[in-house]
């Protein structure tokens, strides 16, 4: 079996894993990425919405709330020194009656506390100024939310761990890991056939497959750690042309944000995502088609903001998966276990990484990166 020695490695090229990646590479680390599938982005990094957000949701001083607000700020400055397309085009949260009313005033409150720049409380004449086709009673207009073209940021990512000699390993996936003193012994399937790695410290970044990946390596008791609950979201695509400026976003819903409006680089609008609590807590069995069924809901979903829909408009899209770590119905913070959590030098697990992932893919990098410096492996 061939041997590569390197220092550090990163399972998974989804955005997280390559901004931990690249993170690692601007410190002068020499860093390889390890990605089971055949192209980079290729698990829930393509399945989302594209949206850079702002951080008024998560509780405050939660990893959620911090990571997202660092990151969104890091994320902007990144995208236009290395040339991503992106816009901020801001978003409405909307109000539709009394109650959602009341629920958007705590969001401006927590907005507040979380320390999210250009949030305002407007009501429904000042919407309607902004985008006539609303019906509603009051709105939170977020100015720093925004769109990006994700993969063409994972491309950036993945050039700066190239250009500091580094390497993004597709079709690699890890079999086993060993720890073992001052390094890592990680069995690969490559299409070449086995390959045995070396490396220093490690990095677990694969999305909803951390559970999977962690539970390889011989000593990591992942126990403590609670079972993935995956919730799929659906999306649909509007067939006409975009009716709104800004996202719009309805007052939040358990498991998620509602079903709301996103627009892309391109111009086009869909709604979504939905939540549908899936039985299996196995990424590998998740069936991403979008069930035509569905979208009956969305009329009725959408309308109570947007009445003006037209019947027949929604086509289904495509769907996404959020990594969970908590039961249906509520919300757990990510999880970033290091080294203090489990005992292992040199090892730092990411889970129930889902949104705001996207948005807080720098921040954790950077995160990961300190984690390693303050438990550094000896040689």
């Amino acid at each position: 079996m061939d041997v590569i020695e390197v220092e550090h490695v990163v399972v998974g090229a989804g955005v997280v894993g390559l901004a931990c990646a690249a993170a690692q590479a601007r410190d002068g680390r020499e860093v390889y990425v390890l990605e089971a599938g055949p192209r980079i982005g290729s698990g829930i990094s393509s399945r989302n919405s594209e949206v850079i957000h702002s951080g008024v949701y998560y509780p405050t001083g939660s990893l959620r709330h911090v990571l997202c607000v660092e990151g969104r700020r890091r994320l902007y400055s990144y995208c236009e020194t290395h040339g991503v397309a992106h816009r901020k085009c801001g978003k409405l949260v909307v109000a539709t009656s009394d109650a959602e009313a009341e629920k958007i005033a705590g969001i401006a409150v927590r907005a507040r506390e979380n320390g999210v720049e250009n949030t305002e409380l407007i009501d429904a004449a000042a919407a309607r100024a902004l985008e006539p086709a609303l019906d509603l009673v009051a709105a939170l207009h977020v100015k720093e939310t925004g769109i990006v073209d994700t993969h063409g940021y994972m491309l950036a990512l993945q050039g700066e761990v190239e250009a500091a000699g580094g390497a993004v390993l597709l079709n690699h996936g890890m079999r086993a890991g060993t720890a073992r003193p001052g390094r890592f012994e990680l069995e690969v399937d490559t299409p070449d056939g086995p390959l045995a790695i070396t490396c220093r410290s490690l990095v677990l970044a694969a999305g909803p497959w951390t559970h999977k990946v962690a539970g390889r390596i011989a000593g990591y008791d992942i126990a403590p750690v609670h079972p993935l609950v995956l919730a799929k979201g659906s999306y649909f695509s509007y067939a006409g042309k975009p009716v709104f400026k800004h996202l719009i976003y309805p007052a939040p819903i358990d498991g998620g944000l509602g079903t709301h409006v996103t627009l892309d680089l391109a111009g086009r609008m869909r709604f979504g995502p939905d939540v549908e609590w899936l039985e299996t807590g196995d990424p590998d069995a998740v069936d991403f088609a979008v069930d035509p069924v569905r979208g009956e809901s969305f009329y009725a979903s959408v309308r109570r903001f947007w009445p003006g829909l037209p019947d027949g408009s929604l086509t289904p899209d495509y769907s996404g998966v959020r990594p969970k770590l908590a039961e249906r119905g509520t919300q757990a913070d990510f999880l970033i276990q290091g080294p203090q959590e489990h005992g292992i030098d040199g090892l730092v697990g990411l889970f129930g990484i889902e949104s705001p992932g996207l948005t807080s893919s720098l921040a954790i990098g950077e995160r990961v990166v300190r984690m390693l410096a303050e438990q550094p492996v000896a040689a």
